[in-house]
């Protein structure tokens, strides 16, 4: 595989990372629909906006694990020159991983904040 097939598969997964990071903020309440009065439908919105969020972190929480194993193996097969690159790719990858691991406990801080409101 060429030097710059791997840069363009890195650089696709590296965005599908900060895609389904990015959607994960679009399902969030305002402070007046988390207290809502006298409105029906509500919760299950909300409850279809949890299990959408859900089935998100779990897709791109497999893609991280999954483009791990293949960067993982790619790393010990390779020989001193593809190691020295594959460390280069590997950092976007960690810091996308990061966050999509640290996603939900953010949204689950600003959720919290705005409750207390």
């Amino acid at each position: 595989m060429s030097t710059k097939t791997k840069k363009v598969l890195v650089t696709i997964a590296t965005l599908l990372l900060v895609i389904l990071i990015g959607t994960s903020s679009v399902f969030a309440l305002a402070p007046s629909e988390i207290k809502p009065q006298n409105v029906n439908g509500v919760n299950t919105i909300a409850d279809a906006g949890g299990k959408i969020l859900n089935i998100l972190q779990t897709v791109g929480v497999v893609l991280a694990v999954v483009i791990l194993i293949v960067l993982g193996i790619k790393y010990m097969m390779g020989s001193a020159e593809e190691k020295a690159e594959y460390k280069k790719t590997m950092i976007p990858y960690v810091i996308g991983a990061v966050f999509i691991f640290a996603a939900p406990t953010l949204a689950n801080i600003v959720y919290e904040f705005v409750k207390s409101l």
